[in-house]
């Protein structure tokens, strides 16, 4: 993965076509967490209220919303009648938002592992094999969204679906922390063979066992936190 902190906002031809019958400025959250989360937006890119307003086709009062919503996320700085800019990966907040999923998800994988929902074991079991066909191919960007729809999948499955919400909400510094982490050799393998765990825990009817393996599934980006940081003093701060 090349990465390189941009110094405007980067154009992109895969603009999605906005639905009309819903608000405009979720939709640019939606479409902006998504970039920054992927580092397609590193951090330092300034985000121009203007172009991004051009580029949606929309006035400058939504995208200005969007802007403060992820400003609120932690994701954006915005420096009144100066410019917005993508933030740098805070350690700290990262290591908050991880104590915060760490805190629910070993609640909802005890939860599973008592249910034993036959059902949701076979479709996470395809959710890991998405993944790994996306490895083959080293579709990174693919690799995380179908890595959140695992964890989204159980989440649900536990009736506290509104609780992966607002665990996305505060996790874009833990987010992107992992996605710098994702490429390192073995990495990428490792977290499918540590869903695989999980749901042989929960197929086994095992809770103890579901929440070891989540607890060790969890740990892997902070524990290589000062690495990472090493390596993008750019990105990632304290």
């Amino acid at each position: 993965m090349q990465l390189s902190p941009g110094s405007r906002a980067a154009e992109s031809p895969r603009l999605p076509q906005l639905d009309r019958s819903r608000h405009a400025a979720p939709q640019v959250v939606d479409y902006l967490r998504d970039r920054i989360i992927c580092l397609e937006l590193a951090p330092g890119t300034v985000l121009s209220r203007g172009d991004l307003a051009a580029q949606f086709g929309l006035s400058q009062t939504p995208v200005r919303d969007a802007l403060m919503r992820l400003a609120e996320e932690g994701l954006v700085d915005i420096f009144p009648q100066h410019k917005t800019v993508v933030s740098r990966i805070d350690i700290r907040s990262a290591q908050q938002a991880h104590f915060l999923r760490r805190s629910i998800e070993l609640e909802v994988v005890r939860t599973l592992a008592q249910t034993r929902d036959a059902g949701l074991v076979k479709q996470l079991r395809a959710t890991i094999a998405q993944q790994s066909a996306l490895l083959e191919i080293h579709d990174y960007r693919q690799f995380v969204r179908t890595d959140q729809s695992f964890h989204r999948q159980m989440y649900e499955a536990a009736n506290v679906a509104n609780l992966w919400d607002t665990v996305r909400r505060q996790s874009g510094h833990i987010d992107r922390l992992r996605r710098l982490h994702l490429p390192a050799p073995g990495k990428a393998p490792e977290i499918i063979r540590e869903h695989t765990r999980i749901v042989d825990a929960i197929a086994r009817a095992d809770p103890q066992s579901a929440e070891r393996r989540v607890r060790e599934h969890l740990s892997g980006t902070m524990s290589r936190a000062d690495a990472i940081r090493a390596r993008y003093p750019g990105y990632v701060t304290n």
